[in-house]
């Protein structure tokens, strides 16, 4: 499993504006999963310039994309999307393992990581 994620166009064309922005061009983007989040478990997403000795990484779209083995296994199959609206823009994950998610959007829960969410 190469591609874990798939990045749309439009949101590699925003993650490259912004490293461009900030100066971090030619670093990778590094997307997890961390425990915490009213549901149990957040994404993480973020720049590094190292891959780590089980890190598995590939590019797409001209984004070098960077994911840890632990989250690997939660991540399988996600949509990472940009979309823009009239209040501005942001970035939309769709994780088809995740069995639910917190009403404000920024935690989710898995078949691994069951248990009662708390309230956002």
């Amino acid at each position: 499993m190469t591609n874990i994620i798939k990045l749309t166009e439009a949101a590699a064309i925003q993650i490259k504006n912004m490293m461009k922005q900030n100066d971090e061009e030619g670093a990778y983007l590094r997307v997890a999963v961390k425990g915490g989040g009213c549901s149990g478990l957040s994404y993480g997403m973020g720049f590094d310039h190292e891959i780590k000795e089980d890190d598995v990484h590939f590019e797409q779209h001209g984004v070098k994309v960077v994911v840890d083995q632990e989250s690997k296994l939660i991540l399988g199959g996600t949509t990472i999307d940009y979309k823009e609206s009239l209040m501005g823009g942001g970035f939309t994950i769709d994780n088809p393992n995740a069995i639910a998610s917190c009403g404000c959007g920024s935690s989710f829960r898995t078949v691994t990581n069951e248990g009662t969410p708390e309230e956002c």
